[in-house]
């Protein structure tokens, strides 16, 4: 992993592997990058988020949507499971399994959501639902360095590079 520091900024370096690395140095870059991918989505993507909590992923999902178009408030699914963000084109639903031990019902409803072509899915926490996932999916590990600054490793299948193929920060 190369990293490069200039400043209290970081620079993006793209792997030819398809994956992306990325340091931000505040919640505002990290909106920026989030609202850089969303602004790529055209429905149907698959989108796995992994943290500790509090780790930035509801920051990377407000600009994921702000990107896409959506000007509804974009917050936590922590206690309601899920959110949903509608746009004219398409809808990004935000799954977050971290209190459940067995996914219910709540399997079904992401495996719809994963179906519907004009629909974006956002999962964190997905170890319950790894099964129901497909494999085509952009992965992104958030790690807070401290209370302001994050690394973002991004790994996207060729099916997917779109979305992080021009990411400049």
């Amino acid at each position: 992993m190369l990293w490069w520091r200039v400043g209290l900024y970081y620079t993006v370096y793209m792997s030819t592997d398809g994956t992306l690395h990325f340091g931000s140095a505040s919640a505002a870059q990290t909106l920026e990058f989030g609202a850089q991918i969303g602004q790529r989505l055209k429905g149907g993507e698959v989108i796995e988020l992994t943290s500790d909590l509090g780790g930035g992923k509801t920051t990377f999902v407000r600009g994921l949507a702000r990107g896409a178009g959506s000007t509804d408030a974009v917050s936590s699914p922590s206690f309601t499971l899920s959110n949903e963000y509608r746009m004219p084109r398409l809808t990004i639903v935000h799954f977050d399994f971290y209190r459940l031990q067995e996914p219910g019902i709540m399997q079904q409803e992401l495996a719809e959501s994963i179906s519907d072509p004009q629909t974006v899915t956002i999962v964190e926490w997905a170890g319950i639902v790894e099964d129901v996932l497909p494999k085509e999916r952009l992965t992104i590990q958030i790690t807070a360095t401290s209370e302001e600054t994050r690394q973002f490793e991004c790994a996207a299948p060729p099916t997917l590079a779109y979305l992080l193929g021009g990411v400049s920060l």
